[in-house]
């Protein structure tokens, strides 16, 4: 997929800090500074959805795209719709918290969820994977780290009228396409998540319509523009 990353220091090798003759950090580079800064600022601007989204890693998605990754899900789109899921006791505690108080930094969640902060930041990082909670922005503080600040992603983002999870997943698979050039079933359900079974069907979708060619690369099939 595309990094911001790349976009921004032109490299895929990540070279995040300057550091003293000792080796102690010193400040970011000036590309992570501009990335650090952005991975915030943007999705406090509701530019873009950020979170450990896809991959267990934080990932931006476009407010386009947010709706066609959301339909996987299953659910409606609403606020509460975390109800519809089989969450642990300290997932639906965390969810009920930020429902009830609106945005909420990580530094605050554990007192509001009831719960101590190794469970709630677990819990956090698997409701995102889950597309419940999203980052929206960060708070800072007189000394340490900013905290990042946490909403239900349903209620952050207008997502209007979902896709279905067919039509969906064609899409992605399209992005993910254009992107890579080349792909297997595996590297699409990486990203998207769902069965290697569910991927194939997408791109097969994909090279009947004319949009994708598949071919055979011995043990498994590649699909390409």
């Amino acid at each position: 997929m595309p990094s911001l990353w790349e976009a921004v220091a032109g490299q895929q090798d990540v070279e995040w800090s300057v550091r003293d003759d000792e080796g102690r950090f010193v400040e970011f580079t000036p590309e992570m500074e501009r990335v650090w800064g952005w991975k915030d600022d943007l999705p406090e601007q509701k530019l873009v959805c950020a979170g450990k989204h896809l991959g267990g890693r934080v990932s931006l998605v476009s407010l386009e795209l947010l709706p066609v990754l959301y339909a996987l899900t299953g659910r409606s789109g609403q606020p509460e719709d975390f109800r519809e899921e089989d969450l642990s006791p300290v997932e639906r505690d965390v969810a009920e918290a930020l429902l009830a108080t609106g945005p909420v930094s990580s530094a605050e969640l554990p007192s509001l969820a009831g719960h101590e902060r190794k469970r709630v930041s677990a819990a956090a990082a698997r409701l995102q994977k889950r597309l419940v909670v999203t980052a929206a922005g960060r708070q800072e503080h007189e000394q340490g780290w900013p905290s990042v600040v946490f909403d239900l992603l349903p209620r952050r983002y207008a997502l209007g009228e979902l896709p279905g999870a067919e039509e969906a997943r064609t899409t992605l698979a399209l992005r993910i396409l254009r992107s890579a050039r080349e792909v297997s079933a595996a590297d699409v359900a990486a990203v998207v998540g769902g069965g290697r079974k569910q991927a194939a069907a997408a791109l097969d979708r994909l090279a009947d319509d004319g949009r994708a060619r598949s071919r055979d690369a011995g043990e498994y099939l590649l699909w390409t523009l």
